[in-house]
């Protein structure tokens, strides 16, 4: 079993096909199916099902993706060591936070840890980081959540050992446009009933929380990211739970008001791997983000 190996593997992995992993890789499609083939052989297993629709993981391929990740991280790690480098920190974040709230982090990491090379990886899946986070892709993730547990917003938790901390709240307002029957009086969610909640897809974290404030009897309004939540809003076609940070600016300029419904605050919450927290880039967010 090779370094090399290990890289074409996660490259098919990723990619689905020889020919696309090939390309990402910058080698020839019959040197990409070579190396598979010798993996297989060095492991005695076949870690692909070849079907016409590109490259499938078996089982033993989908329980060797996890080990690939962390030998060539191993691998990186020696290197940087031995070199006395710094490894590049790599950090993920939804793209709804990334504008506003990483900055913040980033500018936190620096203080404590000037110089670190640090990239931040920009994802609207919330899957996809915690995956990366696991497969040790990311150094860490931030994302939003809900109370003390990972995954108390109400997202699934995919199974593997996954730390976090909180590192800042993010304010929510319930907001309508000016004259809108419910504005200027205390409301309870059953006031709500009938009205039309404007909401992105199901795993957004503001329709999350908007799930656990106002329960099912506020009519769900598909209007797409916060940009078009808001902008529906101050038309008047529904009522919006978005972050204060998203509608500031329209609250203080009398486009929206804030209905008198308190909401939730959700927390900023880091969340890495425990089976790589040793690594070096690891423990330096973490020096960071808990000062």
């Amino acid at each position: 079993m090779e370094l090399r190996q290990l890289r074409t593997f996660e490259a098919v992995l990723r990619h689905g096909t020889v020919t696309e992993a090939a390309h990402a890789i910058g080698l020839a499609p019959s040197s990409v199916s070579a190396q598979i083939r010798e993996l297989e052989k060095s492991l005695g297993i076949a870690l692909f099902d070849r079907t016409p629709g590109g490259m499938r993981a078996t089982g033993a391929g989908e329980r060797m993706a996890h080990w690939a990740r962390r030998l060539l991280e191993q691998a990186e790690r020696a290197v940087s060591e031995v070199r006395g480098s710094t490894r590049t920190l790599r950090l993920g974040a939804l793209e709804t936070i990334a504008a506003t709230c990483v900055p913040d982090v980033l500018r936190r990491l620096d203080r404590r840890r000037p110089g670190l090379p640090v990239e931040v990886r920009v994802a609207t899946s919330r899957d996809l980081l915690l995956a990366e986070v696991l497969s040790g892709e990311l150094a860490a993730a931030l994302l939003l959540d809900h109370g003390a547990d990972l995954g108390g917003l109400g997202f699934p938790i995919p199974p593997g050992p996954l730390g976090s901390l909180d590192v800042d709240t993010v304010a929510l307002d319930l907001v309508a446009a000016p004259g809108h029957r419910l504005v200027g009086r205390p409301l309870v969610p059953a006031d709500l009933a009938g009205e039309n909640l404007l909401v992105n897809v199901a795993a957004c974290s503001f329709r999350l929380a908007a799930d656990r404030l106002l329960g099912p009897e506020v009519r769900r309004v598909d209007a797409g990211g916060v940009a078009v939540m808001r902008a529906w809003a101050e038309q008047g076609l529904g009522i919006a739970l978005l972050p204060r940070f998203a509608v500031a600016e329209a609250l203080r300029s009398g486009y929206l008001v804030r209905l008198g419904l308190p909401a939730p605050e959700l927390r900023l919450r880091l969340v890495w791997s425990t089976a790589l927290e040793e690594a070096p880039e690891v423990r330096e967010l973490l020096y960071a983000a808990s000062g």
